[in-house]
């Protein structure tokens, strides 16, 4: 499928797909925690992404990588690029990219996906926030390919230098509740 055609094709789904050098790619739905994470993080960049004129989007919203045509949906995209303002279609050129992990997408999101997002130019930070557990990791683009790691836990807090935003890991896990439902047997 030419990315024109899925473009086409995407427009008319009941659920969203990512398009991978000609594969496409259905994305999973996810349980409340990972849904609260989505909602806490969104509510805690909100105001300095606002402040710095940049926008945030999250889940329905398409990254494209012009240079491979190829379309992801993160969970959530923050640019600050003033062609993307503008868009309606979808994201050119995010400069933080974040991913919820879950047991369906965690080793993409590590894997294959990094690989992926770390070929846009103007992506300086890859987020990824277990749905599992509470850890936060952080890549950050560095001279020529290299990419800084770092992993935050409970009692730490984050700093993503490219939108000069920091804030506590206990935020972003705020209300999540880490137990599976259970039920009892009589």
């Amino acid at each position: 499928m030419t990315p024109e055609e899925y473009l086409e094709w995407e427009a008319k789904q009941e659920f969203r797909h990512e398009y991978v050098d000609g594969e496409i790619f259905p994305m999973t739905r996810e349980n409340i925690p990972y849904n609260n994470i989505v909602l806490n993080l969104c509510s805690t960049l909100y105001p300095s992404v606002h402040q710095k004129s940049c926008r945030i989007n999250l889940l329905e919203v398409k990254v494209k990588d012009g240079k491979n045509s190829r379309y992801f949906y993160p969970d959530l995209v923050i640019t600050c690029n003033a062609d993307d303002l503008k868009s309606r279609d979808f994201i050119e050129h995010p400069t933080v990219i974040i991913e919820i992990l879950s047991p369906s997408t965690e080793k993409y999101d590590h894997g294959d996906k990094f690989k992926y997002y770390r070929q846009i130019p103007s992506l300086q930070e890859y987020v990824l926030v277990d749905s599992k557990s509470i850890s936060v990791e952080i890549y950050q683009r560095g001279e020529g390919k290299i990419w800084h790691y770092s992993a935050y836990t409970e009692g730490e807090s984050i700093t993503l230098s490219s939108i000069e935003f920091t804030s506590t890991v206990k935020v972003l896990y705020e209300g999540i509740n880490f137990e599976t439902d259970t039920t009892e047997q009589q």
